[in-house]
């Protein structure tokens, strides 16, 4: 190692750890000694055996994987031992307070958003949800709290009028990258600074639920256009429309006006796509998907179904 490398060990689980261990591992001549992540699970319809983004990379670079399946077990690593520092990415296992302090450094997690703003556990579909024009990622010190700790680096970026959490995680999975190798760069020369969160502007990104996922007409088509987006790619919003149960992958708002019909009412259906009464205002269906088929578009499903919008839902 140069003299500007650190020993560090690494957990994490998803495509947005994955994406920032792989930099790590690329861009910077760090060493990663261990690596932490999920057990393997099955799921999918054949409930085969899935091994996480994050263990499939660290085994492409021959590195330690450690599984452990609750912090008990995490608790009985001896892994941290020497290391300069724990990167924590979206990891999915609560770190016992035991190991905070054995890095040299801490355990430092990336947190996708400007805290104290969406503390939890799903701050990218919140940050939508809400329309928030801003958002970004926090370097943070971990500490006893829910991301409550000291704040070692932040960047921002602008969420765009039609951001969904897809695309808005792939942009935090860079940005979150960039500021971890940058937060690391200031360990080793001594420049780091840390500030203390403002307790009185914390607010709470609660995990996403199937449940809320369902689309209730009468809220307004503004606030169903944030849900969509936001719930794009998991869980999926989703409703029933004259019968036929439907996932809403993309929708626009059309008028702001209130129709004079209940909520829910189909007000047209041709290739632009399929209006929806809201309150206020409607919602222009782009792309859905129906049970046992691929999305499609609304002009797709249209296709055959001349008399879809002929009655209420």
């Amino acid at each position: 190692m140069t003299a500007k490398s650190l020993r560090l060990a690494f957990a994490g689980t998803p495509d947005l750890a994955a994406h920032v261990l792989n930099r790590l591992l690329c861009d910077t001549s760090h060493r990663i000694t261990t690596v932490f992540t999920q057990p393997d699970r099955r799921a999918g319809r054949g409930r085969k055996t899935r091994i996480s983004p994050v263990k499939s990379l660290a085994e492409a670079h021959k590195i330690h994987v450690e599984q452990p399946s609750t912090s008990s077990d995490l608790e009985q690593s001896g892994a941290l031992a020497n290391t300069d520092a724990l990167i924590v990415v979206a990891y999915g296992l609560i770190l016992p307070l035991s190991i905070l302090h054995i890095p040299g450094f801490g355990c430092l997690n990336i947190h996708t958003s400007l805290l104290p703003r969406w503390r939890g556990a799903a701050p990218i579909q919140r940050a939508i949800e809400h329309g928030d024009s801003e958002t970004g990622v926090s370097i943070m010190q971990m500490d006893a709290g829910l991301d409550t700790g000291p704040v070692l680096a932040q960047k921002s970026c602008p969420v765009d009028d039609r951001e969904t959490a897809g695309t808005l995680h792939d942009k935090l999975a860079r940005l979150g990258a960039d500021a971890i190798i940058e937060a690391l760069d200031t360990l080793i020369n001594g420049t780091a600074s840390y500030s203390e969160q403002d307790e009185s502007r914390a607010t709470y990104a609660r995990k996403i639920s199937k449940q809320e996922a369902e689309i209730n007409w009468n809220r307004s088509a503004i606030e169903l256009d944030s849900m969509i987006r936001a719930f794009n790619p998991a869980p999926i919003a989703h409703t029933t429309l004259n019968g036929q149960t439907m996932r809403i992958w993309e929708a626009v708002p059309g008028g702001t006006d209130s129709p004079q019909v209940s909520p829910g009412t189909i007000l047209r259906c041709d290739s632009g796509g399929i209006e929806v009464a809201c309150n206020p205002g409607t919602l222009i269906i782009k792309t859905l998907q129906i049970p046992g088929k691929r999305p499609m578009s609304a002009d797709q499903f249209l296709h055959g179904r001349a008399d879809f919008g002929s009655t209420d839902r």
